[in-house]
């Protein structure tokens, strides 16, 4: 990339040294046919400059623009690669646990696997998208919560209240589930008993409030900010780069996330 620069200033200099090559001939015929007559060089002079100034002015608008066009392409890139990081190890667990219970319960197999691929059909197809419909997201984390209710045995305390007071807003795809799944590995996974995901989604005045919270046992305490909230973070900070505010809070036995985002 940086050659393709380097040789647009260069034809841009070598194109600016003919210019003056072209003025300075020209200043040689205006003395030797004009001389004296010095208003009528100054006028040439202005409008050399002139030439100059335009030149050098729609050289610099193609660099500018070429500028943010290679940054737009880069973040673009660097946005659907996020994108195809979000939920692989997820899904490899999922088929794991799926093997082991193909022999002990085969009709609850079954079930988790139509479940699995309407999840996966949504991270691939509708997942390149870089919007999607609120109510489709919640769905995606509505089914991702009832797989968990079918691959755990015990009880846990889920809770998902939904407050969607406008009409249905489009977000970026994939925006919470990361957020979802912490909630589940590093709390419900480890918890024998008592173990609990409330949630809350607010979308109003184009603005989208969404707070999960969790417990966790204190001595398996794990909550590192792994790849999946980095992954976040950068995808935030190339959709939402001045619209959203990400806080996390923690005390020996709850964690809490919350995410404000302003469309």
């Amino acid at each position: 990339m940086k050659l393709k620069i380097s040789d647009k200033k260069r034809k841009f200099i070598n194109r600016i040294y003919k210019l003056t090559l072209v003025f300075i001939g020209l200043v040689i015929v205006v003395f030797n046919d004009t001389f004296g007559k010095l208003e009528g060089f100054v006028e040439f002079i202005v409008f050399y400059f002139i030439i100059v100034f335009i030149t050098i002015a729609h050289w610099l608008f193609k660099q500018i623009k070429s500028i943010i066009k290679l940054k737009n392409e880069k973040a673009k890139t660097e946005l659907m690669h996020l994108k195809s990081q979000v939920n692989p190890h997820f899904f490899f667990n999922m088929l794991n646990n799926l093997y082991g219970l193909v022999d002990k319960d085969a009709k609850k197999a079954q079930e988790l696997i139509l479940q699995l691929s309407d999840m996966m059909r949504y991270s691939i197809y509708e997942g390149e998208k870089e919007t999607v419909l609120l109510s489709e997201e919640v769905t995606y984390l509505e089914n991702y919560i009832e797989l968990h209710k079918m691959r755990y045995l015990k009880t846990i305390d889920i809770q998902f209240n939904i407050e969607m007071k406008d009409n249905d807003y489009e977000i970026m795809p994939l925006l919470f589930i990361i957020l979802l799944e912490n909630a589940f590995k590093h709390g419900v996974e480890n918890l024998r008993k008592n173990a609990y995901v409330h949630i809350h989604l607010l979308a109003q005045n184009n603005k989208v409030s969404f707070e999960i919270e969790n417990n966790f046992d204190s001595s398996e305490d794990k909550h590192e900010k792994g790849i999946g909230l980095n992954n976040l973070k950068r995808r935030l900070e190339l959709v939402y780069p001045k619209n959203h505010k990400l806080i996390f809070s923690k005390t020996d036995t709850m964690y809490k996330a919350k995410l404000n985002i302003t469309l």
